[in-house]
């Protein structure tokens, strides 16, 4: 069920996590794994992080000869991705599929978690395509989705132990490299929970990524 709060021993240390069904479920470590909601789920368990959805919408076409071999992107692609805009930014990025389908992206914005479809960011998103790929102004497009990318402020993941709450480690804030990123922080994970040295080195050494980074000298958040 879904996570109501963490269970807390008399030191402050972790011991389970409570569910909206009324459970304890028992552990020694608590893995805030939650992507997107990864900040609403540090707050319920005591350690809040600064994790917020950046909504981005995505089109589809449909299935083609292959076209475009490559994923490409436009040159404010990059600026785009490391701005820390909370309005509306578009760059192009183009990308074939197996299946014969192009993706079409990319959008960026804080909206919270408003799942409201935007037509015109949507043609906005056709446009820029069409300027890279002329060719695509004659393709029909099957479908169109969005989603919510775990945004930090600084770009960074957080990953590692919380200093509030002994026994949570986050594992979330990755934006739209989670997927790359994933074993590389599985592995710190797993090296944190085990105390051991993850690429030759104390994993707690990965400072840039822990996440007392959001707190001030006296432990609240910044």
């Amino acid at each position: 069920g879904e996570v109501t709060g963490a269970v807390t021993g008399r030191d402050g240390r972790v011991t389970g996590v409570r569910t909206a069904a009324g459970d304890v479920l028992p552990a020694d470590a608590v893995v805030n794994a939650a992507g997107t909601w990864g900040g609403e789920v540090g707050r319920r368990l005591g350690a809040p992080v600064e994790v917020l959805p950046r909504r981005g919408f995505v089109l589809v076409t449909e299935p083609l000869p292959p076209m475009v071999r490559h994923k490409v992107y436009s040159a404010d692609y990059v600026a785009n991705v490391a701005s820390s805009d909370a309005g509306l930014e578009t760059s192009c990025v183009v990308e074939g599929t197996r299946g014969g389908t192009i993706l079409i992206g990319a959008s960026r914005e804080r909206v919270g978690f408003d799942t409201t479809m935007n037509t015109a960011v949507l043609a906005r998103l056709a446009a820029q395509a069409c300027r890279l790929f002329p060719f695509l102004r004659g393709v029909h497009l099957m479908r169109a989705y969005r989603g919510f990318r775990p945004y930090c402020p600084d770009h960074l993941p957080v990953v590692g132990p919380d200093p509030r709450v002994p026994g949570v480690v986050h594992a979330c804030g990755h934006e739209g490299a989670g997927i790359g990123l994933a074993p590389a922080t599985g592995a710190l994970v797993t090296a944190h929970l085990l105390g051991r040295p993850w690429r030759g080195a104390d994993p707690a050494a990965h400072t840039a990524l822990l996440p007392d980074r959001f707190l001030t000298p006296g432990g609240a958040p910044q």
